[in-house]
Parts: structure tokens; sequence; C-alpha cells
């Protein structure tokens, strides 16, 4: 036994889950449908904000706007077919989420410290959930082979299963937010950590 066991991954780098398609922010001018989408309000150089939903654009006199509900309140429309408040605003000041392109297998994403423009909407690329401080609440993307799921929220941080992985437990949005209006826990499914990223 002088020599080393083999390593089985050597000579195949790929054996690791490749990640998912990254987000990209559109402008919500575009001619994208914008009802269900997820999308973030604010004024360039001022802020931002996200975990919002629109609905269809409603043109007023000269004017476009988007219908823009808080993402647990759409949800619990759409799931208790209840109305639910929905100010309007002016469609420059929407921009929409929209599932971008795979980067390319031989470049990585930036790491560190990034400066972003405040002319739009910034957003990071995927992250692996193993990398991250904390994840409870947090959109998490599950990657099994090509395919992806996603609008998942994980629900645990991460811990050691029962058969030695370490894993996150992972609900349905939907769910996610049931819990909240109506106490109702959600179902949960136990994913491997290296199957899951930050969205």
């Amino acid at each position: 036994m002088s020599n080393p066991l083999p390593d089985p991954f050597a000579g195949q780098p790929d054996w690791a889950p490749k990640p998912p398609r990254p987000v990209e922010i559109v402008p919500a001018t575009g001619r994208i449908e914008l009802r269900g989408r997820r999308v973030l309000v604010g004024l360039p150089g001022l802020g931002w904000r996200a975990d919002l939903r629109a609905d269809e654009r409603v043109v007023q006199g000269s004017r476009t706007y988007v219908p823009v509900i808080a993402e647990h309140e759409w949800y619990r429309a759409e799931s208790e077919q209840v109305e639910v408040f929905a100010p309007l605003v002016p469609v420059e000041r929407v921009w929409v989420e929209t599932v971008g392109e795979r980067l390319p297998s031989g470049r990585q994403p930036h790491t560190g410290l990034r400066l972003v423009s405040l002319d739009a909407p910034a957003h990071r690329p995927p992250t692996p959930v193993f990398e991250a401080d904390s994840v409870v609440g947090r959109r998490v993307v599950h990657v099994s082979g090509t395919a992806e799921q996603r609008d998942l929220r994980a629900v645990t941080e991460t811990y050691s299963g029962a058969d030695g992985d370490i894993c996150v437990r992972v609900a349905p949005e939907i769910e996610w937010y049931r819990w909240a209006w109506r106490g109702q826990a959600p179902t949960t499914l136990e994913v491997p950590v290296h199957l899951l990223w930050l969205e």
C-alpha cells in the first residue's frame, strides 16, 4: 500500500453541477409580458426595491403604468383569488427579472468587491449555497443535471442529513408565503447543498 488511492474525479473537471442561468434585469419599457413577473422599482441614483410582482401595463391618458404588488400579496391573490392593492408605478421606473443565458463554461463569475452603476439595478451572479453565510428565506435554484427548479425558498440553514450529506430543506415559494398568511407549515424537500444556488 505504498501508492495513494487514485482520484476518482481526475481528468473529469465537469463532475460538479453547473451553475443555473443567471438572472438578468431589463427595463419594463421593452416588449415583455409582465403579468406575474418579478420586478424591481426605483430611481437611478437613488436605489431599488425588490421582492415585487407585476401585472399587465395600464395606460392612463398618455402615461403607461405597471401595477406592482408585494410578492407575498401577489401569491395570496393568486392562491386565494382575492383582490389586493397594487399601486401604479410609471413604466420607466420598473425593471423586470429575466433568466439569462448560461455563462460559457470557461468563464467564471467575478467574486469579491464589485462596483455597479447606479443607472440601473444590478443583480449578482448565482452563488453556491455552500459559500453563503445564511440561506433561510433566500431564493434558491435547485440544479439537477440540466434542469433548473426555480421559485424555491430555503427553509433551513445547512445541516448534516441522515446520509451524511450537507443539506438544506427547501419549499415552493407559494408555500413559503402561505406559511406567513395562514400559519400552514410548508411541504419541504431535503436537497444536498452542492445542488443549490442562491438566485
